[in-house]
């Protein structure tokens, strides 16, 4: 077989040396996340791996345009406009790595799809913060962040009220606190099996996964990861944590919920981005030169992300579930406000050590693809440095009272609508994939709109 030249950078090199030191692997999961964050592809044997590496994969156009549910979406215009033409994956540098615990041994790679020609697809959401990390440096910037995880570890079965419940302790059965148990340690004991093997695949896969604590609310809990200076390896390391946490926990008999709140009574479930920008040298542009006077380049940035939050919140909340999680005093932000070690605000400049100076970005839900988030986010930034756009007011203490939420939408439909006559983030995307993310989400919208919810019943059913 002629090895074509992989327009991902991706070398044959790389396969050879990776089956080398790992003879135990057998298969190989082939991944491309689509516009919702969802691993799609396949598994392939050993054997096929040096051809994937010579000649990439061919893979449907369709796979890309795909709801949550797996369904195709014709308005996103890359089925029946294109005859659903194949176009061909490759893998992405770097993202070959063993999957801690299979038996049989597996490995995983990320993939990325082009053109036939090796043009980037332009509706795949790896290429489009690829477009705003290459303008940031055209700029002279360059990216460093790092995401953090929030989930939920949830009984496999529904409790009597047929809502869920959080898990047992995977330790020893023991039946989990109806307490909160924020930041307790003792609490975190029961688990302790399952995250030692969500830190050896974390370590496994190259992602140092640092702390992981007990949140706000029963059977949540949060894990940090290390800083990057490559913004596109944070969402690489969030995206395959994710995966990680999901697989450990069924392999130890619970479940691992990403859903933005699926609790009614408690906070939802966050995925921060914490993010800098550093010059050509690797200082790093947003600190002060005096501690607390803030530099006009993260004010800048403050009002750039402040001036698109509302039009950006369809990325931020993409689903249903995401606008549940918006409440007063839950730390998820109903305002495009920020402040300093402030979480009751959207953009937080966290507290310590003055050389760290960075922008949490807090609306996102852990729902959202970590992708798109930080292309819009930087977008958002390249906008506030280009206009100088003045931060406005910092918000000191409770940012929950007397909110100004402007032209924030208050729901999906509003958020979608928003998305759909965005010029920020058309530029922020790029055309087709805000075509392609926008059709997606007008798609579920309807779908989840022409259900009937037991709720319905609940409410009217023997009552109007």
């Amino acid at each position: 077989m002629t090895a074509d030249i992989s327009p991902s950078g991706s070398s044959v090199a790389e396969a050879e040396a990776f089956m080398a030191a790992h003879p135990e692997v057998e298969a190989i999961d082939l991944v491309l996340h689509d516009a919702n964050g969802v691993g799609r592809g396949k598994i392939i044997r050993r054997h096929e791996l040096l051809g994937f590496y010579k000649s990439g994969r061919h893979v449907p156009i369709s796979v890309l345009a795909l709801d949550i549910c797996g369904e195709d979406v014709h308005e996103t215009g890359l089925i029946w406009d294109q005859g659903d033409g194949d176009l061909r994956a490759w893998p992405v540098p770097g993202t070959l790595v063993p999957l801690h615990g299979t038996k049989p041994a597996r490995a995983e790679v990320f993939m990325s799809m082009y053109g036939l020609d090796g043009s980037p697809m332009s509706s795949d959401p790896r290429h489009a913060l690829q477009r705003q990390v290459d303008a940031l440096a055209a700029e002279g910037l360059f990216p460093a962040g790092a995401f953090e995880l929030e989930f939920f570890l949830l009984a496999n079965e529904r409790g009597p009220d047929g809502k869920v419940q959080p898990a047992r302790d995977v330790l020893d059965g023991r039946a989990a606190s109806a307490k909160t148990e924020v930041y307790s340690v003792d609490h975190l004991h029961g688990m302790l099996p399952l995250f030692s093997d969500i830190y050896a695949g974390a370590a496994a896969a190259g992602i140092n996964a640092e702390t992981v604590i007990s949140e706000f609310a029963p059977g949540q809990y949060e894990l940090t990861l290390d800083y990057r200076t490559d913004v596109m390896q944070a969402a690489d390391d969030l995206i395959r944590l994710k995966r990680i946490v999901r697989a450990q926990a069924r392999a130890h008999g619970v479940t691992a919920c990403f859903m933005a709140k699926p609790v009614q009574q408690y906070a939802g479930s966050g995925m921060h981005f914490h993010v800098s920008m550093l010059d050509s040298d690797g200082n790093n542009v947003f600190v002060e030169a005096v501690e607390g006077k803030w530099s006009d380049t993260i004010l800048h940035s403050i009002g750039g992300l402040r001036s698109t939050m509302a039009e950006s919140m369809l990325v931020f909340a993409p689903h249903a579930n995401s606008w549940r999680r918006f409440v007063g005093q839950s730390y998820a932000p109903v305002s495009p406000s920020w402040g300093v070690n402030n979480r009751s605000v959207a953009l937080r400049i966290p507290a310590g050590d003055i050389k760290a100076r960075r922008i949490e970005h807090r609306p996102a839900g852990v729902d959202a693809n970590p992708y798109l988030v930080a292309a819009t986010v930087l977008a958002g930034i390249r906008t506030g440095l280009a206009n100088q756009i003045d931060a406005g007011p910092q918000t000191t203490g409770n940012g929950y009272d007397g909110a100004e939420v402007g032209d924030m939408p208050v729901d999906w439909r509003g958020a979608i609508d928003a998305a759909r006559a965005s010029t920020f983030l058309r530029d922020a995307l790029g055309v087709d994939m805000h075509r392609t993310f926008v059709a997606i989400k007008a798609a579920e919208y309807a779908r989840v709109a022409s259900t009937i919810s037991e709720v319905d019943f609940e409410l009217y059913l023997h009552t109007v």
